[in-house]
């Protein structure tokens, strides 16, 4: 199912969303970075869908989307120290925060600053995993038909948000599981100075 994001258009959050319900079911959507593949992470078949469109090696993590720290408690995450300091400060945006679980497993979390998505993500009401819609070891995704063409298979949906700029770039992952937060990957968000002064 194709939805227009153009301009602004929310057209078929709601269908979307009640498509993401369904078990195995994985949507292309843009981000304010790239285009993204999105599924339940509540999903193990979802899951396995988004490995086989991407063709990623599975020993790799999918990341999360949350609309707000609030998802995250609801899923065994409770924000603490730098990591709650960086989320209050920095999103919604261009960062990407790893964090620890109750059971002692990290994840990678970004409440997005794109407007439709975040609409999603809250008609949804859970979080959702996400990865660039790419096949793995392509350039990321800047349109919808570029998404939909790399993919090994098809989306279950997919929402068109036009053009990605060239010089978007990824977001800025910052793993907070140590002492100390530590910028693991470069993107959009400069927190060099910012980290420096926390020091």
């Amino acid at each position: 199912m194709y939805y227009n994001w153009r301009n602004g258009s929310s057209e078929g959050i709601k269908e979307i969303a009640s498509i993401l319900r369904e078990p195995g079911a994985v949507a292309v959507v843009p981000t304010e970075t790239v285009y993204g593949l999105v599924g339940r992470v509540n999903d193990p078949l979802c899951r396995e869908k988004i490995y086989e469109l991407k063709h990623r090696d599975p020993a790799k993590h999918l990341g999360w989307f949350v609309s707000d720290t609030l998802q995250l408690e609801k899923n065994g995450i409770l924000l603490s120290g730098y990591a709650a300091l960086l989320a209050e400060k920095f999103m919604p945006g261009p960062l990407t925060l790893i964090v620890k679980k109750e059971d002692g497993s990290t994840v990678g979390f970004r409440i997005p600053d794109h407007p439709q998505l975040l609409s999603l993500l809250r008609e949804v009401g859970e979080p959702l995993f996400q990865t660039s819609a790419n096949r793995s070891g392509s350039p990321n995704a800047l349109s919808c038909a570029g998404a939909v063409e790399m993919l090994c298979g098809t989306p279950d949906a997919v929402a068109d948000g036009g053009e990605i700029p060239s010089d978007a770039l990824a977001s800025t992952i910052v793993d907070c599981t140590g002492e100390f937060p530590c910028i693991i990957r470069q993107g959009g968000l400069n927190l060099d100075e910012f980290l420096q002064s926390l020091r």
